[in-house]
């Protein structure tokens, strides 16, 4: 049989997915890296559809239901609510608010397919792995990201809304907030939280690839104490409680990470006690 000849302008299939061992070259990663980042966005174009379409639900429960004293997390806490007075002093300002928490929540919905492409790119560089493992992994990022958010949603939120609805320094003045400034916070606050949340996540991957010990990380217990009141000083409103609320969980994370390093440095040991078996 006659072999194929392939065309000079025909460049060579390169196999997709995180279980492929070939070797590439740099721009055939840059490539592979655009591909991804392309995939990943539309993970989060479908996202934001999806959130288009329960726009209303949106932006009447989930965007402005912390405004109302009737809020459930309120209920919860046994806060003395009251509500907020929202207006729109600039001429767009309700059009980028209703468009933004759409592109926020479509960016939360859609966060598992993008987070999935990026570790599927940067994955194979540094060990063989399969499917499944990356699904595993994906589950493990996007369950701590979407953890954070519902953290700040219901804790963080809350506090520090009515921290700020309820503070005056004379009873002439009246709080009345625009509608950006809210969502501009809302946003920072929840998005934040998600961020703080993938601690863990940071931890497993850092222990699983040789930078990081549980050693280190108990070395250092006590000044994570402190960053974490630093840092719930920082997200929150001058507030004791609120502060209290948001630095707690954030030294239970830092906890969390000693045990998930060690089990990454278990998984790390194993990997390379594997593959020097293999290469006798």
């Amino acid at each position: 049989m006659q072999e194929r000849q392939i065309s000079p302008k025909e460049p060579p299939k390169i196999e997709q997915g995180p279980d492929r061992t070939d070797e590439m070259s740099f721009l055939e990663h840059l490539e592979e890296l655009r591909w991804r980042i392309i995939k990943g966005a539309g993970g989060i174009v479908v996202g934001i559809i999806i959130a288009f379409f329960f726009s209303d639900f949106l932006v009447d429960t989930v965007l402005l239901g912390p405004t109302r004293a009737n809020f459930i997390a309120y209920q919860w806490y046994g806060i003395d609510a009251i509500d907020l007075t929202l207006q729109s002093r600039r001429l767009a300002g309700q059009f980028f608010s209703y468009w933004g928490i759409i592109f926020v929540m479509g960016v939360i919905i859609g966060c598992p397919i993008f987070f999935y492409q990026i570790w599927s790119f940067l994955v194979p560089a540094m060990e063989k792995t399969t499917k499944w493992r990356s699904y595993a992994h994906t589950l493990f990022m996007s369950f701590f990201f979407i953890l954070g958010v519902l953290f700040g949603y219901f804790v963080l939120v809350p506090f520090a809304l009515q921290f700020f609805a309820q503070y005056q320094i004379s009873e002439i003045i009246r709080n009345d907030f625009d509608i950006n400034q809210y969502f501009i916070s809302f946003t920072l606050w929840i998005i934040s939280c998600g961020s703080i949340f993938q601690l863990p996540v940071i931890s497993y991957f850092l222990s699983k690839f040789g930078l990081l010990t549980p050693t280190f990380l108990k070395k250092y217990r006590k000044q994570s104490v402190i960053i974490a009141f630093v840092l719930a000083a920082v997200l929150t409103p001058p507030d004791p409680v609120s502060q209290t609320l948001v630095a707690i969980p954030l030294v239970v994370l830092y906890q969390l990470s000693i045990y998930i390093s060690k089990f990454g440095v278990h998984v790390r040991k194993k990997n390379l006690k594997k593959a020097f078996s293999g290469n006798k």
